[in-house]
């Protein structure tokens, strides 16, 4: 997960020392700040348009503001902490020596893509001052500046730590390197220009696999290809790509990420968590595997109350991964099946993805919501399956049965925490708040009920929770801005264009096209978050569906569950690696161990496509 060798300390009481350790403080000062005063504003602003009926019509300008700054400087605070996601199974096989160039190379392709961009982003700010927001009439410039600010700070963090971590030797050797890739690239362009869409082989498969076996974050990885595509092969300027990443970090609906990030610390700490999963483990843990059923069903359960698969997977594991790994489950296998459940669970109403599919497409979202139960119970049911292949072994000489007087005093006490997802999921159909604004509540919520009825809070523990969930957010959302960008590039390029044309053009009717359908949606929910993959492709592909005969909703449920299973897939799927980083774990412990999940979940899909009545059958 780090992207630094072992940094050497610089002197003791140096001059740079004070002011690195000052900056530090600093910016993760900040960085809490901003997820306090989210928390604030969120909760006014609920409170405000519920109760007092008197609606905030500035709060989402000025908590997209916010959550800019936010995510950015999150960003900031995951580098210098060294938490953003990479994978670094390539090179652990190299020699000892060769680890060190390999690492001193990807620190200074992460500070020589940082400087590139100091000047786009600056650019892009320029570009944005005259423009004003709707609500507050303020310029834009005040949001894009955060993207500047991070972009500065995050290099003079990689030029510190590539500096207190490689060799004058290495460093000189990698930066050659780099000028004469960089020259290559350069003579190159008008062939290019000739091969027209072959080239995004070379950017966005080369560049962002051979970033990923160096070791670069895999942020980097996807700001690189992007950056690499728009300099040598287009004639867009650069200063698109810090614009379009602000796009895709600043969509409001990913504000609930910090807000249950921190939720989830806020419920582990209370004491809640611990009084459901003793709860949860009394009924089921005694059975092989009993933990896992519980992991998977609470996925089940809460999953859609945010509107997006990183905050719900933030908001379960911390819950219970705390108690599994006490009862010897492994780091890597706990990630593994957390990032199959959140594929599992794409479907499951209230989805932002099914909204939006209705949204573009005219598609019943009633229809949606009473069809994606159904298709995420057959992958519950399947992972289910692999989790009781796996746990047939599993050791149960120590596992009792607990009575049923323990249950009943287990179950009084985890009622406060077991109504926390009936306070959020009410708080959602009811209306008395956005998918954005919930876990304010659960927040209140849950500080309510870890005070007056667990009397189990640690006030002093507050500050260090709000900075991990900065820095934990910044690692999630960076990925995401940077997939955002890479998505709208192989747009401009006119990719999905041509991918229409070949889908029209094959054979085999209607089972063909749904399993090519599904194939092009896993890739493109590999790069892509569901969102802008349904906003590009959904007009252009569901009109060819039903041209052919299939059910629309039946062939919106398959694109869903496939761009899940692409999100979530190694090596290239964002979600595998948010999952990675909510659960603290290097991808390269978790890539081994995930595929038998994605294999079951395969299954489920093909049951998906060929058996029509698991979507539809309760229509």
């Amino acid at each position: 997960m780090d992207i630094t060798v072992n940094p050497q300390p610089l002197a003791s009481g140096g001059v740079l020392q004070r002011i690195d350790r000052l900056l530090g403080h600093a910016i993760e000062a900040c960085a809490a700040a901003l997820v306090l005063a989210e928390v604030i504003l969120l909760g006014w602003a609920t409170t405000a348009r519920y109760a007092l009926h008197a609606p905030l019509v500035w709060s989402d300008e000025v908590a997209t503001i916010i959550f800019v700054w936010l995510s950015m400087l999150g960003s900031v605070v995951a580098l210098r902490r060294g938490q953003h996601m990479r994978l670094t199974a390539f090179v652990m096989q190299f020699s000892p020596a060769w680890q060190v160039r390999v690492n001193a190379l990807a620190m200074m392709i992460v500070t020589a893509l940082l400087l590139l961009l100091v000047v786009p982003s600056w650019q892009h700010v320029e570009e944005r001052i005259i423009s004003v927001t709707p609500v507050l009439q303020i310029s834009e410039a005040w949001r894009e500046a955060a993207m500047l600010v991070g972009v500065v700070l995050m290099f003079l963090t990689a030029l510190d730590r590539m500096l207190r971590s490689s060799k004058p030797l290495h460093m000189l050797a990698s930066l050659v390197f780099l000028a004469i890739v960089f020259g290559i690239f350069q003579l190159a362009a008008p062939w290019f220009d000739e091969i027209g869409n072959y080239s995004l082989l070379i950017f966005f498969l080369g560049i962002v696999l051979l970033s990923i076996i160096l070791g670069v974050p895999i942020a980097f990885a996807f700001m690189l290809a992007t950056a690499a595509y728009l300099n040598f092969a287009s004639w867009v300027p650069l200063s698109i790509v810090p614009g379009r990443m602000s796009e895709g970090m600043s969509h409001i609906i990913l504000l609930a990420v910090p807000m249950f990030v921190f939720l989830g610390a806020i419920i582990e700490m209370a004491g809640l968590a611990q009084a459901m999963i003793n709860f949860l483990v009394s009924l089921i843990g005694h059975l092989r595997g009993g933990l896992q059923y519980v992991l998977l069903g609470a996925v089940y359960l809460v999953s859609g109350i945010s509107g997006a698969k990183a905050a719900d997977m933030a908001a379960v594991a911390p819950a219970l991964f705390p108690e599994m790994k006490k009862r010897g489950n492994r780091d890597s296998d706990l990630v593994s099946l957390l990032s199959a459940s959140a594929v599992m669970s794409e479907t499951i109403p209230p989805s932002i993805v099914l909204i939006t599919v209705g949204s573009v497409t005219g598609v019943s979202i009633a229809a949606l919501f009473t069809a994606g139960l159904l298709p995420a119970f057959v992958g519950l049911l399947a992972l289910c399956v692999v989790v009781f292949i796996q746990t047939r072994g599993e050791d149960m000489s120590t596992a009792r049965k607990v009575g049923n007087r323990v249950k009943l005093k287990l179950l009084v006490a985890a009622i406060p925490g077991l109504g926390l997802p009936i306070v959020i999921r009410t708080a959602v159909v009811e209306g008395v708040a956005t998918a954005t604004e919930v876990a304010t509540i659960g927040i209140i919520y849950s500080l309510i009920v870890g005070a007056v009825f667990y009397r189990k809070m640690e006030w002093r523990r507050l500050y260090p929770m709000l900075v991990d969930a900065a820095s934990l957010s910044g690692s999630i959302l960076l990925v995401v801005g940077a997939a955002t960008a890479m998505g709208w590039a192989l747009t401009q390029s006119g990719f999905s264009q041509y991918l229409v044309e070949l889908m029209q053009g094959v054979p085999g009717g209607k089972i063909s096209f749904l399993l090519i359908s599904a194939l092009s949606f896993i890739i493109l929910g590999s790069v892509l978050e569901g969102v802008p993959a349904i906003v590009l492709f959904g007009p252009l592909l569901f009109p060819i569906a039903k041209m052919l005969g299939i059910d629309e909703v039946h062939y919106a449920i398959v694109a869903v569950f496939a761009m899940g299973f692409g999100l979530f897939a190694p090596p290239f799927g964002v979600g595998f690696y948010l999952a990675c980083a909510i659960g603290r774990v290097s991808p390269d412990d978790v890539i081994g161990k995930v595929w038998p999940h994605l294999l079951a979940l395969f299954c489920a899909l093909l049951l998906i496509i060929f058996i029509p009545w698991i979507s539809i059958g309760f229509l």
